[in-house]
């Protein structure tokens, strides 16, 4: 459950601020199916918050810069809005806004991995009996 918490401030007593922590709000805004996935990648250093390693208990608010690492991709990411429920799709987008740099980077990837993937070549059968036997035998002698 968020905790809200009075800005003790501003002349408005009235202003109440959700505070979520990090591991939440990330499982909220779909970047990881569970919590705890959200926290082994915290705790695994794949998320920065504001450019240093965060941990999974720091509240986030509103204007903060994340960077994501999920496979090889690495998002930078501005949270807009905060959430403690985990909705649809599209409401969990409203949640982020993703950097235009953050986007052409991960495009530009994306089209790296595409071409790496037509230079190399695969072998598309599975060595036969007597292949696999020459292999294991050249395994054993090494």
């Amino acid at each position: 459950m968020a905790t809200k918490r009075r800005v003790e401030n501003n002349k408005s007593k009235d202003n109440v601020h959700l505070m979520v922590r990090l591991d939440k709000w990330l499982w909220a805004a779909r970047f990881y199916k569970t919590r705890a996935l959200a926290r082994q990648a915290i705790d695994g250093g794949k998320v920065e918050l504001e450019g240093v390693r965060a941990k999974p208990g720091k509240n986030v608010a509103s204007g903060m810069k994340l960077h994501i690492r999920i496979g090889h991709d690495i998002r930078e990411i501005i949270i807009d809005n905060i959430s403690d429920k985990r909705g649809p799709a599209k409401d969990a987008q409203k949640l982020y806004s993703e950097t235009a740099e953050s986007q052409q980077r991960r495009q530009a990837a994306v089209e790296q991995r595409k071409l790496a993937a037509r230079i190399i070549q695969h072998d598309q059968n599975r060595p036969e009996k007597h292949q696999r036997r020459k292999m294991q035998q050249f395994k054993r002698y090494q």
